[in-house]
């Protein structure tokens, strides 16, 4: 079996598992219980340097 054959098999196989698992773990990091507090700095901090001239 040639380099190549061995890394496609790891891809077809083990490789949209891992992508699938990093997905998933990126989409609910935001909705953990501790991460309130960031979710809200980052929603208004397009809004720190407004004034109200």
């Amino acid at each position: 079996m040639s380099f190549y054959e061995t890394l496609r098999h790891f891809a077809d196989s083990y490789g949209l598992v891992v992508i699938v698992a990093l997905y998933l773990i990126l989409c609910l990091w935001h909705f953990r219980p501790g991460a309130g507090r960031h979710v809200d700095a980052a929603k208004h901090s397009i809004f720190k340097d407004d004034s109200d001239v």
